[in-house]
């Protein structure tokens, strides 16, 4: 136990100082991490201003919550309905801040956005509006940077984080009462 001890600190200080590795928080499992930092990241998307590539990197939090629920076995058989509603409200209200098509598959929409991260990090604009491009991102790649780069507060994204994160926690807690 002692140990655990001595190595939760050093794995949720990288999670911070990496945002690539939120997943960390979660111990292997993305959509556990992705939950469980949600409400730090996603809790108030104004602060994300002035950072596409980190609130691309929210964004991508949210979508990975809302499609697990949804749809992965592992998840879906027991998420809540108030808690498939909340992140389903959270996913719409960011897709439309951003300026992402409503009917855009999650797995592209992912993918697209940690592209854009990725390349922003690195300091190349071009690749990132390159992967920004397509029907997915109707406002074109310079409109959705824009947009990402200057998010509001968004009550609906804070609310769909807080239920994603109860959400993981209660299915923790059924798991160990399990």
């Amino acid at each position: 136990m002692t140990r655990y001890r001595a190595i939760l600190p050093l794995l949720l200080a990288a999670a911070c100082a990496d945002p690539a590795a939120q997943h960390l928080g979660g111990f292997g499992d993305p959509v556990r991490g992705a939950a469980l930092s949600a409400p730090w990241w996603l809790g108030d998307t104004s602060r994300l201003a002035g950072n596409p590539a980190q609130a691309a990197r929210a964004a991508v939090q949210l979508e990975v919550v809302a499609a697990a629920l949804r749809d992965d076995p592992r998840y879906r058989h027991e998420a809540s309905g108030p808690a498939l509603h909340a992140t389903r409200l959270g996913v719409a209200e960011l897709r439309q801040a951003i300026g992402i098509a409503p009917e855009a598959p999650a797995a592209s929409v992912i993918a697209a956005l940690r592209d854009a991260a990725a390349a922003l990090d690195q300091g190349r604009p071009a690749r990132a509006e390159a992967a920004l491009t397509g029907a997915d991102f109707p406002l074109g790649p310079a409109g959705t940077l824009a947009r990402l780069g200057a998010l509001p507060r968004l009550p609906r994204v804070s609310e769909g984080a807080a239920a994603a994160y109860g959400e993981i926690r209660r299915l923790d807690g059924n798991a160990r009462a399990g």
